[in-house]
């Protein structure tokens, strides 16, 4: 499987991106990168997208078949990609605040640590729908590991589409999200602009 080794915030800089986005808190924040050079349209556009891609951990060609269901799909479909990469099952861990990152949250659902409507899902790309109730399995609540991890996002705000109970590691998809429910700093509209080419 493809990987990027660029040092996380570096890639952050290079986007014009705060790490707070990511889930990383990091003190030593620097401000970001400002290139001295103005950028053209397609620069812009071509940013927004490896800006949405970077922030979901999504590789260029899921991306594109996300695009492509998003223009099937009623509506607009700027918002309509928005609302599919955040109903991400490995999203939706950590909107609930039972991973630190959304890497580390691909990394629950990979080792098989995530029950979905009582039922093992190992699939990190899996969509939730409404209703659907989401677990971490008993086998894995009582680890160390996500008393680390609950100390670390106790503070973090559960969107109101989802409800999250952390002392149980349980949580349930109240509703589909909506474009405002999603504080992801990216102009859909740009990706729009660039795949319409």
């Amino acid at each position: 499987m493809a990987v990027n080794r660029v040092p996380v915030l570096k890639r952050c800089r290079s986007l014009g991106m705060d790490p707070a986005c990511l889930g990383i808190d990091k003190e030593s924040k620097r401000a970001p990168h400002s290139a001295g050079r103005k950028i053209s349209q397609y620069g812009l556009q071509l940013r927004e997208k490896q800006k949405a891609k970077f922030i979901y951990g999504v590789l260029e060609k899921p991306f594109r078949n996300y695009y492509k269901k998003a223009e099937r799909m009623k509506g607009m479909t700027g918002e309509n990609l928005m609302i599919m990469l955040e109903r991400r099952l490995d999203n939706v861990i950590f909107r609930l605040g039972f991973a630190r990152t959304r890497m580390e949250a691909r990394q629950i659902v990979d080792h098989k640590q995530v029950l979905v409507n009582g039922k093992l899902v190992n699939i990190p790309s899996y969509l939730i729908s409404a209703g659907d109730e989401i677990a971490i399995s008993e086998k894995k609540k009582s680890s160390d590991r996500y008393k680390a991890i609950t100390e670390v996002t106790s503070g973090r705000l559960v969107p109101e589409w989802l409800e999250s109970d952390k002392e149980n590691l349980t949580g349930k998809v109240v509703s589909l999200p909506d474009r405002e429910a999603i504080d992801v700093p990216v102009d859909e509209m740009l990706i729009v602009e660039l795949y319409s080419k």
